[in-house]
């Protein structure tokens, strides 16, 4: 279970987050919308502890991410995927060595037989062929890229998913594959899933329940039928960018 706790964090003069209380339960997923800038991202990279709040409390299985020393910080991140929104995939490695960089266990990394199987589960996982293992990301399409990202983020056998906007910069075909990778994912593998995206199409397909971060705060959550029926004039704004949406009126 993931639980952030009136988090507040502020750059400089910008108040990015205002005392932001935020809950996913354990095996659901959960879709953060907003619009481009208001901080969905930074949101997300308090769970894993990669951004610290200025105040609130920050709670993944019962432990207090801000008061976790390093070794404990780092086995919960070995629990915790993160697929980066540009892939974030290293060119001077092949396919195979990306992906094997995201086992998290120091025994398990250096079994050869263990990551060899490891890998090509992984790409079976993302619907990729195993020679692609071979490949550098310079060869590949962005989709396949962020498909490897995936599959990296996977590798280490997390308990939780962190997506930082997977479709962003795709075009529809590529965004649908990634959002039915997503649902693939949650289903096999049982994960628990944070999902930041200003897809709202998207978002409601693969999300449990949807949550609307503006200036700052959580303006809305619920299950999608719940923000369908919202008549909260700002929830109805950003889902009406996305006509097949219906909202309440």
């Amino acid at each position: 279970m993931i639980e952030l706790k009136h988090i507040s964090k502020r750059f400089g003069d910008l108040v990015v987050l205002d005392g932001v209380d935020f809950e996913v339960r354990q095996g659901e997923t959960v879709a953060l919308l907003g619009p481009s800038g208001v901080g969905k991202s930074v949101l997300l990279k308090h769970i894993n502890g990669l951004i610290h709040p200025d105040a609130g409390e920050v709670w993944v299985d019962r432990m207090k991410v801000g008061a976790l020393k390093r070794k404990e910080l780092s086995r919960l991140r070995s629990r915790i995927g993160y697929v980066f929104q540009n892939g974030a995939l290293f060119d001077s490695l092949t396919v195979f060595d990306n992906i094997q960089l995201g086992i998290t266990d120091e025994a398990a990394s250096e079994d050869e037989v263990y990551c060899r199987d490891r890998v090509r589960q992984c790409l079976d996982h993302v619907n990729l062929p195993p020679e692609t293992a071979h490949k550098y990301p310079a060869e590949l399409s962005g989709g396949m890229r962020k498909r490897v990202g995936i599959a990296r983020a996977i590798a280490g056998q997390p308990t939780y998913l962190l997506w930082d906007e997977p479709t962003s910069g795709l075009d529809p075909v590529n965004a649908d594959i990634i959002d039915s990778l997503v649902e693939k994912l949650d289903d096999e593998l049982g994960v628990t899933s944070v999902v930041v995206t200003h897809d709202v199409r998207g978002a409601f397909r693969v999300a449990d329940r949807i949550a609307l971060l503006r200036d700052g705060r959580i303006r809305a959550m619920g299950t999608p039928a719940e923000l369908r029926a919202s008549t909260d004039p700002a929830v109805q704004q950003f889902l009406e960018r996305d006509l097949t949406i219906p909202v309440a009126h």
